[in-house]
């Protein structure tokens, strides 16, 4: 596995490390990128891992530039994984829309065609990913699991099917229930087939309200000036069973942007780094 991982950029930065890698990617049938942050690690020789994933139509860049995260888990002594939020290339199904196909990988496993042959993206980050961060990069400690809007979709969802593996989860703007939004409706019929059956382990909102292994705790915040807050996003509908450890938290003003991220990524940090 390691002669497949090739280092694109590596910068100083916070007492740390910011890279960027790209490899073949064997699940998704092409090539990947993700970056990594890294605190010092003659300090922190075994840090935990926090994985963050993306919105609509973002890369792996976004959240490395824009949340100015580093400098905290820095402190922390935490790393940080970003992977891509969709398969690429000029072989790879896309659609003219950029709520759908690249750069919309939503975090399934698609089922239909011509999706399927590449949009295995919850595989990718699950298996394949995991095994490199672990076998090649030798990252070996405690993880949770975050995101933004379609990732935090994504970190809700596979925070919760894996409660053994994730300490904690936390979501910025997250679509909690893309069965009844129109984002998640038109991937989820694209990806997944018309049988809204097929949705339920997809969907935060199911997952959540059934379950009954072991409690992951959850922040989520969400801005009340959000343009997409009462058609897409609807964190009412994301409801725990009685004693869930889940906290809503509505941040008055904020939008769906990265500067609502930058202002409240410090407190998801150090919330992760408490159930780590």
């Amino acid at each position: 596995m390691t002669e497949k991982l090739e280092l694109l950029e590596e910068h100083r930065v916070f007492d740390g490390t910011q890279r960027k890698y790209q490899h073949h990617s064997e699940t998704l049938h092409c090539a990947m990128t993700f970056s990594l942050f890294l605190p010092n690690v003659e300090k922190f020789p075994n840090p935990s891992l926090i994985w963050w994933l993306s919105g609509l139509t973002c890369t792996d860049d976004n959240f490395t530039h824009k949340a100015g995260a580093q400098k905290k888990a820095a402190e922390l002594g935490l790393a940080l994984i970003m992977p891509d939020t969709s398969p690429r290339g000029e072989t790879v199904a896309d659609d003219a829309d950029w709520d759908l196909g690249q750069g919309a990988g939503f975090y399934v496993n698609a089922t239909q065609q011509p999706w399927d042959a590449n949009y295995q993206m919850y595989d990718y980050i699950v298996t394949e990913l995991t095994a490199i961060v672990r076998e090649t990069l030798g990252l070996t400690g405690s993880e949770s699991i975050m995101g933004h809007s379609m990732g935090g979709h994504g970190a809700l969802v596979i925070g919760l099917r894996n409660p053994d593996r994730f300490h904690a989860i936390s979501a910025f703007s997250p679509i909690v229930n893309p069965s009844d939004v129109p984002w998640g409706i038109k991937a989820f019929d694209a990806y997944l087939g018309a049988d809204k059956q097929a949705w339920a382990s997809w969907d935060a909102s199911k997952l959540l309200a059934s379950h009954d292994g072991k409690p992951v705790p959850i922040l989520l915040d969400q801005g009340t000036a959000d343009n997409f807050l009462h058609v897409q996003l609807q964190p009412e509908n994301l409801i725990a069973p009685e004693g869930y450890p889940l906290k809503i938290r509505m941040q008055d003003g904020y939008d769906h942007s990265y500067y609502f991220i930058a202002s409240f990524i410090d407190e998801h940090l150090e919330f992760h780094q408490k159930h780590l």
